[in-house]
C-alpha cells in the first residue's frame, strides 16, 4: 500500500517544491522534458512548467493535476504499483521523485533517464519512525539504498540524514545524470 506524504511536511502542504529539487532545477536544460512520478497535487509539475519546461505527471488520481489546468503538463493516470509501466520507452530529461517509494519501479525510473538526463529522487529514509510516518521499512529507503540503484548512472549529490531545525524527518537524496 502506497504511503500519503505526511502532514508534517510544509513543502508539500504548502504547495511548494522540495528546496532541494528546487537547488537542483538550473542544471536542466532550457525547455527539458521532465516526467514527475507520483506527481500528487502537482507542486514539482507545476514548478517545472512554470518554468518553460515539458512536463508529464503520473499519479493514480489525476484530480488535483486536473485542476492546475497547466497545457504543458501532460497527464498521465496509473497505479504505479498494479498496472503495467504506462509510458512504454519513452524517455525524459529529468525523471523526478519526491515523497515515493516503490522498490520494482526504481530500474523502470533510471531507464527513464534519457542520455545527459538527470534523475532528482528525494523520500524518506531509514530512521524517520522515530518522528511519525512514515514509519514502515517497505517505505522508509535503507542506507545507501539510492546509492545501489545508480550503476548506470553519475551521481552528482547523495544524501542521508536528519532534515530540519529542529529535525523532523530523516531523508534520503540523489541527483544523477546519464551519460550522453
Amino acid at each position: 500500500m502506497p504511503y500519503a506524504a505526511p502532514r508534517m511536511d510544509p513543502h508539500h502542504s504548502a504547495g511548494e517544491p522540495e528546496p532541494m529539487i528546487v537547488g537542483w532545477t538550473p542544471l536542466l536544460a532550457k525547455h527539458a522534458t521532465i516526467l514527475d512520478v507520483a506527481a500528487g497535487g502537482g507542486r514539482h509539475a507545476r514548478w517545472f512548467a512554470e518554468r518553460g519546461h515539458s512536463v508529464t505527471a503520473v499519479d493514480r488520481d489525476v484530480t488535483a493535476l486536473r485542476a492546475l489546468a497547466i497545457p504543458t503538463i501532460e497527464l498521465v493516470e496509473a497505479d504505479l504499483e498494479g498496472d503495467p509501466w504506462p509510458l512504454g520507452d519513452r524517455t525524459f530529461d529529468a525523471v523526478v521523485v519526491v515523497n515515493y517509494l516503490w522498490r520494482p519501479l526504481l530500474p523502470q525510473l533510471v531507464a527513464s533517464v534519457t542520455p545527459g538526463g538527470l534523475l532528482l529522487y528525494e523520500t524518506f529514509a531509514e530512521g524517520n519512525e522515530r518522528f511519525g510516518r512514515p514509519s514502515n521499512p517497505d517505505y522508509l529507503l535503507r542506507s545507501g539504498e539510492l546509492l545501489d540503484m545508480t550503476d548506470e548512472l553519475e551521481v552528482l549529490e547523495y544524501g542521508h540524514g536528519e532534515v530540519g531545525d529542529p529535525p523532523h524527518a530523516v531523508r534520503q537524496r540523489l541527483l544523477a545524470r546519464r551519460s550522453s
